[in-house]
């Protein structure tokens, strides 16, 4: 016999619906007679293959909280954590049960673009803020008008890198992706800066999203003598992709190793040894941002997380948390489209430096930096020597 959860995780999609929306219909009306709490639904991957990713998301949530308090208007704060594994089908599944269960007033986390995409169509149908802390697709605020983005794009980017490179004479260029969205809108982007801007990309190549194997494809790359290898891989992989870029001899041969910045992530950067000396990336975060707002926070978060230094997921999840609690306040506790429009234009100092949320996309806007790994106080750090700043997303100015 088959069970209601069955049918909730899709394996009937029509019937699923249907059954989902009766329930979405059972819980919305009850939401004014709720015990006054703001509740707020966390999915993170905590398990699995980007479980690093979900741990700093985690941990810059828990110091968010600890820091300003787990009251708004009036309302205690409760975070619902649930761990979905990297896995769309379990976001989309637990998402519903944050929704119709937990009767949570909001959903945060999303640590890769396949679990907003999962899980966009049920805050739509909840009328239910969803704030993306991680994922860099360009698309995924379009997937539903109740997705806000804390975290950066893609294009903001790998734009900026292709920029770097020409002005720096490189001409000719093989790209290295991870295949899932936000490798390909690396890809596309660069390639189109690049290229219009006089570089040639004489090869593009993708690598799977779990369980990569870059030595053949740094091969190919070897063979294809560019001047620069451009890579894009996601936080936690780029260990991995530096090992085998010298095993295989690249930098041996005089290509230069030029990524998006998850590639010499914060959390990671510093166990990469020699190699990563003078790699160039670009990103919208360094723990090494001169900043007081910046120092304040990788202190705090150093000292709460012993071991752990914090990189661009910690802080798009640090800055979610607040854009959430400050719509509240706005609100006075009020979720739903209020709460979102409440998010839309919110402007504030960041760890990561000056961002705002733009009212029309409801994408964020913040600098972006070109960084040199370089070693400081006997530690590897992303030293930034270039600022873009005010960017939006190029996505959505085609």
């Amino acid at each position: 016999m088959r069970t209601l959860r069955d049918l909730a995780v899709g394996r009937r999609p029509l019937v699923a619906s249907i059954v989902w929306l009766a329930l979405l219909g059972a819980v919305l009306p009850a939401r004014a007679q709720d015990d006054g709490k703001l509740r707020i639904g966390v999915l993170l991957p905590l398990t699995g293959p980007f479980a690093s990713t979900g741990k700093q998301m985690d941990s810059a949530i828990r110091l968010f909280m600890a820091q300003n308090g787990d009251s708004v208007a009036g309302r205690r704060i409760e975070l619902v954590v649930k761990d979905d594994s990297g896995n769309p089908d379990i976001a989309r599944r637990l998402a519903q049960e944050l929704i119709v269960n937990d009767k949570v007033h909001a959903l945060a986390g999303f640590g890769l673009t396949p679990l907003a995409m999962a899980v966009a169509p049920l805050a739509t149908q909840a009328k239910m803020p969803l704030v993306v802390m991680g994922a860099a697709t360009s698309s995924v605020t379009e997937a539903s008008p109740f997705v806000v983005r804390s975290s950066f794009t893609v294009p903001q980017v790998v734009t900026v890198l292709a920029d770097w490179a020409v002005k720096n004479n490189i001409r000719r260029v093989v790209s290295l992706v991870t295949d899932y969205a936000p490798g390909v809108d690396s890809e596309r982007y660069f390639s189109q800066r690049f290229t219009a801007a006089g570089g040639h990309v004489i090869e593009a190549l993708r690598v799977p999203l779990r369980s990569p194997d870059f030595a053949p494809f740094l091969q190919k790359v070897r063979d294809g003598k560019p001047d620069a290898l451009f890579a894009f891989v996601p936080a936690g992989q780029g260990a991995a992709l530096m090992k085998q870029f010298t095993e295989r001899g690249l930098d041996k041969a005089g290509i230069q190793l030029i990524a998006e910045g998850s590639v010499t992530d914060d959390d990671i950067v510093n166990t990469m040894g020699d190699v990563a000396l003078g790699v160039v990336t670009t990103h919208h975060y360094s723990a090494s941002h001169n900043s007081p707002t910046n120092k304040a926070f990788v202190d705090a978060f150093v000292k709460a997380n012993p071991g752990m230094r914090p990189n661009f997921m910690a802080v798009g999840a640090y800055d979610g948390m607040r854009l959430i609690v400050e719509a509240a306040r706005k609100t006075r506790g009020a979720g739903g489209e209020a709460m979102v429009e409440a998010m839309k234009g919110q402007a504030f100092e960041s760890p990561r430096g000056p961002i705002s949320i733009d009212a029309a996309t409801r994408d964020i806007v913040h600098n972006v930096y070109v960084r040199r790994v370089e070693r400081s106080g006997g530690q590897l750090w992303n030293a930034e020597f270039e600022t873009v700043r005010d960017l939006k997303d190029p996505g959505k100015s085609r």
